[in-house]
């Protein structure tokens, strides 16, 4: 069997594109290894109708949604190569199961990358985050350290002060601010700790306090921080799509790669990770699947006709 369209990646992305597929009566599997990256969050935020809800919840409740298109099935299962060109792109998995599609949609996210100061994983996603627009308003007007560095340090401070007056910035390391910059965070009552961090005190999963090597201990009840993250898949590469420096697919505004038939959506095509953000991108990207593939059927000889 050919399927019209596979999606590898069942996140916010993945899902809103089958429900468009669905709905249009297209073919498609989505190929998901139920790992998402916001799995070790309690909540998701930000999403009309669904804030607060758990990742898993809102998975689920959009699969039985998804349900009700017969023409969309779930693979749990990693897909690890694709080959073959637009009209017919062969997909292997982990499993050792193949699939045919004239259409691929990558929603693979992004991964973090272990993360390197001690305590940091214990407290990631309870409360140390990455997303102020997704859990600043839980720690509105709390005692926060932002760990980072350089001109994000300056940028990060301005975002979260719409939360929170009450900042400490540790860069782990040299600061690498400027000296207009340092001032500017000086005049704005933000410390500046360049001391490397030792480890982040916590107690089920609160943090308490972070603690540098020099022996400074810096109270708080929050965190904020820049992931190392790398794109969820080798995949787009692997079949030929051009990629930024950040490991982000570059697409146009349905999600449309430039290897003819590959779209790409979600946090792996973006900037801005928020679940919202990554479900519409995948809506954008199915109308544009759906379009194309309803324009090569429309442009297809008809039999019986010249």
């Amino acid at each position: 069997m050919t399927h019209d369209c596979a999606i590898i990646g069942g996140g916010p992305a993945g899902l809103n594109a089958a429900l468009v597929l669905g709905r249009a009566r297209k073919n498609v599997v989505v190929i998901d290894e139920g790992r998402p990256r916001n799995g070790v969050t309690r909540h998701t935020h930000g999403f009309l109708t669904r804030d607060h809800i758990s990742p898993s919840e809102f998975r689920r409740i959009a699969k039985e949604e998804i349900s009700s298109y017969p023409s969309v099935y779930f693979e749990e299962d990693t897909a690890v190569s694709i080959t073959g060109t637009d009209g017919d792109f062969q997909i292997t998995t982990s499993q050792g199961k193949s699939y045919r599609s004239k259409k691929v949609l990558f929603a693979i996210g992004m991964k973090d990358l272990p993360l390197d100061i001690k305590g940091l994983a214990d407290v990631y996603g309870k409360s140390a985050f990455i997303c102020p627009y997704c859990d600043g308003w839980e720690l509105r007007e709390q005692p926060l350290v932002l760990i980072v560095k350089g001109a994000d340090a300056l940028h990060m401070a301005k975002m979260i002060s719409g939360w929170t007056n009450h900042l400490t910035i540790c860069t782990n390391g040299p600061d690498e601010l400027t000296d207009a910059q340092r001032e500017e965070l000086n005049q704005h009552n933000v410390s500046i700790f360049d001391s490397p961090i030792f480890s982040i005190e916590s107690n089920e999963g609160m943090v308490q306090d972070v603690v540098l090597e020099d022996s400074t201990k810096i109270s708080c009840n929050g965190l904020f921080f820049r992931p190392k993250l790398v794109t969820g898949s080798d995949l787009p590469q692997q079949i030929g799509c051009e990629i930024t420096e950040t490991g982000t697919v570059i697409v146009d505004h349905f999600g449309k790669t430039n290897v003819p038939g590959i779209y790409s959506a979600g946090d792996a095509a973006s900037q801005l990770h928020q679940a919202i953000i990554a479900a519409s991108l995948g809506s954008l990207a199915g109308v544009g699947i759906n379009n194309e593939l309803n324009e090569e059927a429309w442009n297809k000889p008809q039999s019986g006709k010249e």
